[in-house]
This record gives structure tokens, sequence and C-alpha cells, in this order.
């Protein structure tokens, strides 16, 4: 992996972390993701899963994670199994972890090969009682692809149909929305090299560039940094498709008077950093677009200060919208008597600003989390109000990512140009 090792001890308490929430006499088996094919004999590139990445740190497919913590055989408390590894597979496909590699990386000193996984797992199912299987429970998930945890599961089912069988999800979600310090710095690691990609991107963007070429500007600032890569495929929006809320094709040049919408994050370690900005394509905002620009600013920083332990998402955007109804009288696209008169439940405001504004982060770009659920202490959100006026062709998003904390929130973007000044002073430069 590109990025910097990380200490055990991060693997070693989230495995402690939740092995507190299992039943008696239970295991918990996770499973990494599957290598998965892209066309021809050729694979996309690998992504471990979230969840066993979290408990070991082993960024590597075909491996799976056992927990025991009740079982009388100490050296079955914790397993890690990894394929096994030879000289032709080395030849062909690269280094695979050693188990002394996969122990010093996830602290778990039981390390066995893949192939002796099913001898194992017959032995502890005949001592559990139950188990905890995993599955993506992610609110925003869905798909018709089966993965690895999900044909273990009907396999598991198939062969033990008496055993208790329990969903380590709730738990996983419990767990991964509060982050420790360690986690924080690694998120931190990947908003700075996201700033830094900015920075470069001020310095590049002018009329008649591609906007891929931008892209591209982005990923080498990536890799040179030691990020995986991006955490989510990136907008690369100039003038209307500014307005297309995913827009992915980056295919069109930037032309000079248009705004160019930029909402992209570095993967460091699996942690994701999530940043919008908008730039003028020359360099200079016109009053319309500095007048539409700093009416989102001043939204953003508004609501970035109501990111406070106790409050819910729900809740937190209700009086965010209503921030942003003032400024969208402001710029003169409905008055308040056009407020008064609006159907409450197809509010006006609707049409200019018709996403939510903060979404959980973590070791994905949208982290699992429920909006309804009171913000503790680390957890980590993006912040990113917008405005979208499609009959003037102006798109406005600006997002940072907030750490929640006792003493109120913390901006880990805080250091990356957001004001009209200093856009206009770099790219001036």
């Amino acid at each position: 992996m590109k990025y910097l090792p990380i200490d055990k001890n991060l693997f070693i308490e989230n495995r402690n972390r939740f092995v507190k929430h299992m039943k008696p006499n239970t295991i918990a088996v996770f499973c990494s993701n599957d290598d998965y094919p892209r066309n021809g004999d050729q694979f996309f590139q690998f992504r471990q899963n979230s969840d066993i990445f979290y408990l070991t740190g082993l960024d590597q497919s075909k491996t799976i994670l056992i927990l025991y913590p009740d079982s009388i055989r100490n050296e079955f408390k914790e397993i890690v199994f990894t394929e096994e590894t030879s000289e032709l597979i080395a030849i062909w496909y690269g280094h695979k972890y050693t188990k002394e590699e996969a122990t010093k990386i996830s602290g778990i000193e039981n390390v066995q090969w893949l192939s002796e996984f099913n001898k194992v797992l017959v032995d502890l199912m005949a001592n559990c009682d139950g188990i905890y299987l995993n599955s993506n429970e992610n609110i925003r998930f869905a798909t018709d692809v089966q993965y690895s945890d999900m044909r273990f599961i009907q396999e598991i089912k198939a062969k033990y149909p008496l055993h208790e069988y329990y969903r380590a999800a709730p738990i996983m979600r419990m767990l991964r929305t509060i982050k420790s310090k360690v986690e924080v710095d690694l998120i931190k690691t990947a908003c700075n090299i996201t700033g830094v990609a900015f920075e470069r991107v001020l310095k590049f963007v002018k009329p008649g560039v591609m906007e891929y070429e931008v892209e591209a500007e982005i990923i080498h600032e990536f890799t040179r940094n030691r990020a995986n890569g991006h955490a989510y495929y990136p907008i690369i929006a100039s003038g209307a498709s500014a307005c297309v809320l995913h827009y992915i094709e980056n295919n069109k040049e930037c032309k000079d008077g248009d705004l160019l919408l930029l909402d992209f994050g570095a993967e460091y370690a699996n942690y994701a950093g999530d940043l919008s900005r908008t730039i003028p394509v020359n360099g200079k905002f016109s009053k319309r677009q500095k007048d539409c620009y700093n009416a989102v600013l001043r939204v953003m920083k508004q609501a970035q200060n109501l990111l406070v332990v106790g409050t819910t998402i729900d809740q937190y955007h209700e009086k965010v919208c209503k921030i942003m109804e003032q400024e969208l009288i402001g710029l003169g696209l409905f008055t308040e008597e056009d407020v008064k008169k609006q159907d409450p439940k197809k509010p006006l405001f609707f049409k200019y600003y018709m996403h939510g504004t903060s979404h959980f982060m973590g070791l994905d770009v949208h982290d699992l989390g429920f909006k309804q659920e009171p913000l503790q202490a680390g957890m980590v959100f993006s912040c990113e109000p917008g405005i979208y006026i499609q009959e003037e062709g102006i798109g406005i998003r600006i997002e940072n990512d907030i750490l929640v904390t006792e003493n109120g929130p913390v901006d880990l973007m805080a250091n990356i140009p957001r004001e009209v000044d200093e856009i206009e002073d770099i790219m001036g430069s």
C-alpha cells in the first residue's frame, strides 16, 4: 500500500471494543472484499471491506477474521486466515502477506492460511452457541451483485441451521461512527492531501482547459502524497453541468465566464476526505457569481457551527434550510410573500437547494450512521450547502469536513482556501 504503516494498537482496540458487545459463547466472522471482475481477464483495483479493515488493518483480498472471545483455547480467541503465498504467486501477482507480516499489521498472533479455514470453523461451530455474521447495512447501499459476506451467510446457514445467528452490522455502526484520535489523524491526512490538490487546481485552471485535465491534476497530487486514490468518483463540473448533482462525465471544456464546481476527496489508508469548492474559470467571480458564492459560504459557516453534541442530522438540516431560505430571498429568487403562500410540502428553497447538508464520514465517504441519532463527540461529518440556479447556469457547492467534539465543531479543512479573495488571489498568482 502507498500509505504509511498504522499502529496495530488501533486494530487491537477496535477488536476489544467489538467483542464487548458479543453475546456469551458466540463467534463473529468477517470476510474481506472480493476481487471484482472488470472485463476479460481483468479485475477492478482492490478495495478492502471497511469492517474487516477496521478490525485488522489487513488490506488484502481472500482474508477472513474470526473472533471467539469466550473460547477456552487462547489461540482461538482471534484468528485471521489469509491466502498462502508462493514463489509463483509472487512472480505473477506480487507480494502477499506472510504470517509474520499479518501479525505485525493486525496484532493477531494466530494467523493461518485460508486453506485451514473450514477445518477450524468446524471445531469452533461445535463449541459455540451462536455466530455474528456481517453484511453491508449502509442505508445508502443497494445492489444486485452478491458479495463475499452474503455468500458466506448462505453457506454457513445451510451447513449449520440450528445455531443462533446475530447481526454484526449494528455493532459495527455503533463503533465506527465514533472516531479515535488515530482515525481522526488519518482523516486529517486525507483532508490535507485533498487541500494540496485543490491548490494545484487553482493554479492550473484557465479558460480552455478540459474538465478531465483538471481531474488529472488532482490524481497526480493524490498519488504523489501516498493516497490510495479518489475516495469517490470526482465531480469536475463546469458551467451548467454544475447543476447536475452527481455529474461525473468530466469531459467538457471550461469556458471563460463560467464557474467550475469541484467535488473530490483523497482516500488515505482507506479513510476519506470530501471537499467541494466552486471557482471562476477565468480567475474572477462576476458580481452575480460572487453574491451567490458568498450566500452559500454564509450558510456553510452557520451550518458547521450547528454540528454539536446532542442534535441530530435531521434537526440540524431543518435549521440549515431556514438559513438557506433567507439567502435565496436575498438573491431575489423568491420573496417573503412567496414563502408565506408556498405549499409546506413543497418549499420554494427546494428548487435551488435539493440535497442534504451533511453525511457521516470515515472509512467510507458516506459512512455508517443514522440521521435520527444524537450527535456524539468523535463523529465526523461533511458540511456542504449549495445553490443551483439552472436558469442562470450557476451551480455552487462549498464543503468541508467537520469533527464533532465536546467543545464544539472542529473544521478539519480550515486551512483550505474558501474565501472569494483567497481563491482569486491564488488563481491570479
